[in-house]
């Protein structure tokens, strides 16, 4: 567990990628500059959202590609891409291909279920099969299994004088299924995906079981706990998301945007939500100090020696700088971590 006497090994951050829809362009030149940013202050990786029919990242993949051309060691991810929007087999061989490129950075992040809001888009989302398609655990199975190579079909060799085909998905990207993460928010889901050797991506909205206290951290905590007794083996990675706000450099307009962000958020902290009882982390914000503290007195911070933190969905393109800065420059070395060359 993350202590003052054990450093924190690797330091992210997540971004939804905001654009302003009469002008997109900007928003992603902003989001892989931040990407670039990153990489100069030493982050090891960077994260992408994943949001359809929304303000935000839409195709994580093409970003994915085009920040690997801008940069040469930060790790690329998504938390998450939503399997039931995807084809497996297209999305194996985009991943595949943005990894090469990349060489070998790209962390692919997943999720099953049916999609946000199915109703309102089956109809165009899977026309001639939106009720017979699957959601289950089944697809990113599927999906997994592609990624790592194995036989897609029989048919593979010579045709004609010219073509040739391959019975897997080309190009193939070894090492690249090592690094498939699966965005769990339960016990079960935890659980899951250590057995089935996914890296685990556990964030900040969580689902408790009936009969578990409604803490956040102790029941984040737990789910660490039985992901990494399925996953049974020391190279399983778990990686924690919370939204940090650090305001050691921020301007006094920026402190009062910021704490108005918290306020409005925190509300939703105070009890589960909804039928399946969903809680929300609180947000942290204060002095890398101050944040420091909380993380280390946090049950779920000190199972892991990894994080994510999320960059708060509404803020301007300075903002993320100035956060970009004090977490890489004063949080990280707080908890112990030191910039990547």
């Amino acid at each position: 567990m993350p202590t003052p006497n054990r450093p924190l090994r690797k330091l992210g951050f997540l971004t939804i990628g905001l654009f302003d829809p009469a002008d997109p362009a900007a928003g992603h030149r902003s989001t892989l500059e931040i990407i670039e940013l990153g990489e100069r202050l030493g982050f090891d990786s960077a994260w992408l959202r994943h949001r359809h029919l929304q303000f935000g990242i839409s195709s994580p993949v093409a970003v994915m590609a085009a920040a690997s051309q801008r940069t040469s060691r930060i790790e690329l991810g998504t938390a998450v891409t939503p399997l039931g929007w995807e084809n497996p087999l297209r999305l194996a061989e985009d991943l595949a291909t943005v990894d090469l490129l990349a060489g070998g950075r790209i962390n692919p992040g997943v999720s099953v279920g049916e999609p946000m809001n199915y109703d309102t888009v089956k109809h165009e989302l899977y026309p001639d099969s939106a009720e017979a398609e699957d959601f289950s655990h089944a697809r990113v199975e599927r999906f997994a299994r592609l990624v790592a190579g194995e036989k897609v079909r029989e048919f593979s060799g010579k045709q004609g004088v010219v073509e040739e085909f391959s019975n897997r998905v080309e190009p193939h990207s070894p090492g690249l299924r090592d690094r498939l993460w699966y965005g769990a928010g339960s016990l079960k889901s935890a659980a899951w995906a250590g057995q089935n050797g996914f890296n685990l991506l556990s964030s900040s909205v969580i689902f408790p079981d009936k009969d578990q206290e409604p803490d956040f951290a102790l029941v984040q905590q737990s789910q660490i706990q039985a992901y990494r007794e399925a996953a049974g083996s020391t190279k399983a990675r778990v990686s924690q998301g919370l939204v940090v706000i650090p305001t050691d450099s921020a301007s006094p307009e920026q402190r009062e945007k910021y704490r108005r962000y918290v306020d409005e958020r925190t509300p939703r902290t105070a009890k589960p939500q909804g039928p399946r009882g969903m809680m929300f982390a609180a947000d942290l914000i204060g002095t890398s100090e101050q944040i420091a503290e909380q993380l280390y007195a946090h049950k779920g911070f000190q199972e892991v020696d990894e994080v994510a933190f999320a960059l708060p969905f509404s803020f301007e393109h300075e903002d993320y700088v100035q956060i970009l800065r004090d977490i890489a420059e004063k949080l990280g070395p707080a908890l112990g971590w030191h910039p990547g060359n």
